[in-house]
């Protein structure tokens, strides 16, 4: 690509964040491919990723709304009176998600109008929260066009973002990276051409490992933020079943959360606290070496009473891709990638025998452990390349700026 080509601003409410490997990925593989990017991060984050500046919106300047605000209602009283009439006659479905779009509503205002004298050719915002918010005000007050994304929390959690219909309805496109996803933004009412499902992805393929010939203790590691979502409780049932039935192991929940100290009392009542290891969070490149030491990947994720529920989570394709086997539960988009008996095995949530059965399987039938790990690594070679994916995200983008 150029120097003479265009600019793509990407508004992100934390970057670099170290628990979102995923926008890393997509921006390393953007850059990688020659894209111009500016990168703004809405809260906390900051410096510099890749040597492109990452800018980082201080508080401070929401001060600035008390003349700003006055400043582009007077330019476009009719973008002020849709808000404030939504204020008063729609409810937030939380108070995060409130506070989020109240952010990405002051961080339009106070850079809309250098976004109007410098413009990108494209604003993106990779979540459908603050950042949407952000790039679909911008466009309303004069700036450039916009596409957006919406993942798992912005569409489920507590119902889906307050204003999200309204904000992808304008977007030149919408990104999601499940087909779950996909679905159910086009049912609440998304223009379904606009919808386009690509998936996340890995920078470059690991090493595939082999098969652990003697799978006894067998090795177990969970990879999951500790909320209600994961399904962990319902996973130590698992371990204490796996310890009652005289099956060996050791496992190992690599993740923090307000989820933690209850876990670990639930670990020591159910008498299995001795091979269940709470490490807390790891750096990525840890995570990496727990997932080459693991024999199976457990995923035992729920609809949690909040409505959330995961996508597709990435240590999901990532355990494929270095051969660790995976069983999952049928919750989300997660047998998007596991396919019973084809690239995984699946258990329902709350079924401890079926968990049973299956661990016991991974842990006996090599043949059947072979062949998951095999068709499991193809999956991911051909649907979670981020080069590959970004490049498809990029001719979107291209599409968006020329149209």
């Amino acid at each position: 690509m150029s120097s003479e080509e265009p600019t793509i601003a990407y508004l992100f409410t934390t970057f670099p964040k170290p628990t979102e490997t995923f926008l890393q990925r997509e921006v390393t593989a953007m850059l990688a491919r020659g894209a111009r990017l500016r990168l703004y991060s809405l809260w906390g984050g900051g410096g510099d990723f890749l040597g492109v500046p990452v800018e980082h919106f201080p508080k401070w300047k929401l001060l600035m709304l008390l003349w700003m605000i006055p400043y582009e209602a007077v330019r476009c009283p009719r973008v002020l009176w849709e808000v404030v009439r939504g204020l008063f006659t729609r409810l937030a479905p939380s108070w995060i998600n409130f506070w989020e779009n109240m952010l990405g509503a002051g961080f339009a205002c106070l850079h809309a109008r250098s976004f109007r004298k410098n413009p990108p050719a494209l604003v993106h915002a990779p979540w459908g929260g603050a950042p949407a918010t952000a790039a679909w005000l911008i466009w309303r007050l004069g700036g450039p066009r916009y596409s957006a994304a919406a993942h798992a929390y912005d569409i489920y959690e507590h119902g889906g973002d307050w204003w999200l219909v309204e904000k992808l309805a304008h977007a030149h496109f919408v990104h999601t990276s499940t087909e779950m996803g996909q679905r159910e933004l086009i049912r609440r009412g998304v223009d379904a051409a606009k919808v386009i499902c690509i998936r996340r992805g890995l920078d470059a393929m690991p090493q595939f490992k082999p098969l652990r010939a003697e799978r006894t203790p067998l090795r177990l590691v969970c990879v999951a933020r500790l909320v209600e979502k994961k399904g962990l409780r319902h996973q130590l049932q698992v371990y204490a079943a796996l310890r009652a039935a005289g099956i060996a192991f050791q496992a190992r929940i690599i993740g923090e959360g307000p989820l933690g100290e209850e876990l670990e009392r639930l670990a020591a009542q159910l008498g299995i606290a001795d091979a269940v290891d709470f490490t807390g969070h790891l750096e990525h490149a840890l995570v990496w070496k727990y997932l080459e030491w693991a024999d199976v990947l457990l995923h035992t994720g729920m609809v949690a009473p909040s409505g959330d529920r995961d996508g597709l989570p990435n240590v999901i394709p990532e355990a494929m891709s270095v051969g660790t086997l995976v069983v999952s539960s049928l919750a989300a988009a997660t047998t998007e990638a596991i396919k019973d008996g084809e690239t995984g095995l699946v258990a329902a949530v709350r079924d401890t025998e079926s968990w049973l059965a299956a661990l016991n399987r991974l842990r006996s039938d090599d043949a059947l452990a072979e062949s998951l790990r095999a068709n499991a690594r193809r999956w991911v070679e051909e649907n979670f390349n981020a080069h590959k994916n970004a490049e498809k995200l990029f001719t979107h983008f291209e599409g968006a700026i020329h149209v």
